[in-house]
């Protein structure tokens, strides 16, 4: 399966962004992603994939789920199953058992089958390329829908808020939230809309490298020096 090695080269939508943070912040989230551009060059989204279905799918199957055990499941599920019309149209079952592995299987199951239906018999065959449509797809809400768009289409419409994202964006002292939505609003406001989607990237990339959940390596953390919260 194919997917890009390189930053996202994107088109955007332009998005109103109500908050207005204070001038230290927003240079300090500059500051931020520059260096984290530096330290993860290539990062990239990680799923694989060859089209934006496969994309979709493969992000509902990661919620709670590690990446790596996700492609390992998409490996199998993509070659019996390629597309919409074939996951719309499988054996539940036997797709409940091909995506057992990646936890929750019975609700991913059905979303992705539900998804894929509503693809094919509401927009043609074809992923949306609007966050509208896009959200009414089931198992489908602002995180996968930012994937789909930014990795799928090169469309940049939002902040993808993960669990690293939302972790790393509060010890930054980028937002006060644990909200996903208010999170997504904030670091909109503070960062120019076409690197949003590499900011989340980086910002993954560095929650699973240095500033782990349950250990945060603040001594060996390149970003220290702007972190509110190094050594806490």
């Amino acid at each position: 399966m194919a997917k890009s090695k390189t930053s996202i080269k994107t088109t955007t939508k332009k998005v109103t962004k109500k908050s207005s943070p204070n001038k230290a912040t927003k240079q300090r989230s500059q500051d931020i992603f520059a260096l984290l551009t530096k330290l993860y060059p290539d990062a990239t989204c990680s799923l694989d994939y060859e089209t934006p279905v496969q994309l979709l799918v493969a992000t509902i199957l990661s919620a709670q789920c590690t990446d790596e055990r996700v492609n390992k499941v998409t490996l199998t599920l993509f070659a019996k199953f390629p597309d919409a019309p074939a996951l719309a149209e499988c054996d539940r079952e036997e797709l409940e058992t091909l995506i057992r592995s990646t936890g929750f299987y019975r609700n991913k199951a059905k979303n992705i089958q539900g998804a894929c239906q509503m693809i094919v018999t509401d927009f043609e065959g074809e992923v949306p390329r609007q966050m509208e449509q896009l959200l009414k797809l089931p198992g489908v809400a602002r995180k996968t829908a930012n994937v789909v768009l930014a990795h799928g289409y090169g469309i940049i419409q939002g902040v993808t808020v993960d669990t690293h994202v939302k972790r790393l964006s509060n010890r930054w002292k980028l937002t006060k939230s644990d909200n996903p939505i208010q999170i997504e609003r904030d670091l909109m406001s503070l960062l120019p809309q076409p690197e949003w989607e590499n900011f989340s990237i980086r910002t993954i990339y560095h929650g699973r490298a240095i500033c782990k959940a349950r250990k945060p390596d603040c001594n060996s953390c390149q970003l220290a020096h702007l972190c509110p919260s190094v050594n806490v």
